[in-house]
Parts: C-alpha cells; structure tokens; sequence
C-alpha cells in the first residue's frame, strides 16, 4: 500500500489479581489504498473504571463505537474534528449503556485513548489516565496529560510532581467517558517521521514501566509484537494487580503532505 505504512501489535492481560480484564482495545485497518488515503487506520484503547460496576461494558461499548463510526464517516474528513466527535458520540453511547443496565441505572465509565494516522500525521485523543507514548530517537515522551485529581493538582502547582505520584487521589479521574451527555477531549495534532513508534496503554502498563523501558526495549531493530509481550510482562511482574494493555504502532513510512485551502497535496 503507497504511503503511509505501518505495523503494529496490541497485547492485552488481566495482571495477576484479577479475574476479569475491564480493559479494551481494537483497530481499523484500511482495506485498499483508497481507504488508505480517505480514512486512514485508528486505534483505540479504553479502560473500565475500577470500583464501578460493568467496567468491562463501558471501555468495549466505547471502542466499539469508535470503530464502528470512524469505518462510516466520510472520507477525507479532517481528523481532529472527527475524532472530537467519535468521543463525543461513544460518550453518549456508555452513558446511555449505564442507564440501561438496570432500575434507575447504574453508573459505568470508561477512560479512552485513540490515535487517528493518515498521510505523514497522528491525530491523538484521550480522556482519563490511559496514555499514547511516543518512541523517537532513543526516548520517549508522553503524548497525553492524565485527567487525575492529583495529576491537575501538579499542574495547578497544588502538589510537587512526587507528591502527586504518591497521592492516593493518583488514579482518581477527574475526566472519564460515560459520567454526563458531554465530555471535554483533549486531542492534539502530531508531525510522523519514519522509525517513530506509538504506544498506546492502560495505567496497569505505565504505573510500572519507565520511559526508559519503552525506549529500550521499542527501539528501531526490536520485534515489535515481541517487545510488546515483554513490556506488558515486565508491567505484571512490577505490579499487576490492574489490568494491562498495550498497542505499539510503528512507522515505517510516511507520505508528505502539504495543505491548500484545507485540501492536502502531495509534496515532492
């Protein structure tokens, strides 16, 4: 397929506590160079809220929703205002599950990440503590800010940095899907270069595993499918006691594209 090209591996695990995985995931995939150029791919990871009742329902109703909606909007949509809406209409979609599931309704919530690739881009969107890494020349850095009491009480300067990683309100959210009609998405626009890898994951993965790790182990040579399992099997040999989910993306080619009049052409 001309352009964009990438591989990919997603592992998930229910740590060595649990014995269900609230924990979800999944990928659109284009089919023909078509889709390739109109579409692109997506990625999604989601993850059940702890202490609450059918986590598992909320994070795959909101995946699947996402999915399913970006495999029929249309093509060439931008995909910052697209994905603003995929959220916005999965939100509604756990929201609505949770008042079904029972007399009165039942509160469920989910976080979510997803990643939109199209061209030479990556359009990334979250809500919650589910994070998208990005690998490049020998670090990695995060794309994404958690949406965590103590995570905006660093960011007020409330709390010191290790204050917050210690703070028991650490995995207490302050923004999850599924809680009202509306919720506020975070999304941001990102410049690919060959050899960059994205990694999307649930806080069971990254409450144990160092940038460090990820830029070690996800380097250019690495089997990705491979480092993938190590990375979710160092996470559950630290900790384990949540879920733990990965998506590594890799780039390995990309196709320049410039933009007219909000229309892209190819750049030579």
């Amino acid at each position: 397929m001309p352009g964009l090209e990438i591989e990919f591996a997603e592992v998930t695990d229910p740590g060595r506590i649990r014995q269900n995985n609230e924990d979800y995931s999944g990928y659109v995939r284009p089919a023909t160079a078509a889709q390739a150029q109109s579409h692109g791919w997506m990625f999604v990871l989601a993850d059940g809220v702890g202490g609450q009742q059918l986590g598992e329902v909320a994070s795959r109703t909101a995946v699947e929703s996402m999915l399913g909606n970006f495999r029929n909007s249309c093509g060439g949509e931008p995909h910052v205002p697209l994905i603003r809406r995929l959220i916005q209409a999965a939100n509604q979609e756990v929201y609505e599950a949770g008042r079904a599931a029972g007399p009165g309704g039942v509160a469920i919530a989910t976080t979510v990440v997803a990643c939109c690739l199209r061209y030479d881009r990556a359009v990334v969107a979250h809500v919650g503590d589910s994070r998208c890494y990005l690998i490049r020349g020998g670090r990695a850095s995060a794309l994404t800010r958690d949406h965590t009491v103590s995570a905006e009480q660093v960011r007020m300067g409330i709390l010191s940095a290790k204050d917050g990683a210690e703070s028991s309100q650490r995995h207490l959210l302050s923004r999850s899907l599924g809680n009202d009609l509306f919720v506020s998405v975070d999304v941001d626009d990102h410049l690919l270069a060959p050899g960059d890898v994205l990694l999307l994951c649930s806080d069971g993965f990254h409450a144990s595993i160092e940038e460090s790790d990820m830029a070690q182990l996800l380097g250019p040579n690495a089997d990705l499918a491979r480092a993938a399992r190590v990375l979710v099997g160092l996470a559950k040999q630290r900790d384990g006691e949540d879920n733990i989910t990965v998506q590594a993306i890799r780039v390995r080619d990309v196709e320049r594209m410039g933009m007219y009049r909000g229309r892209p052409y190819r750049l030579r």
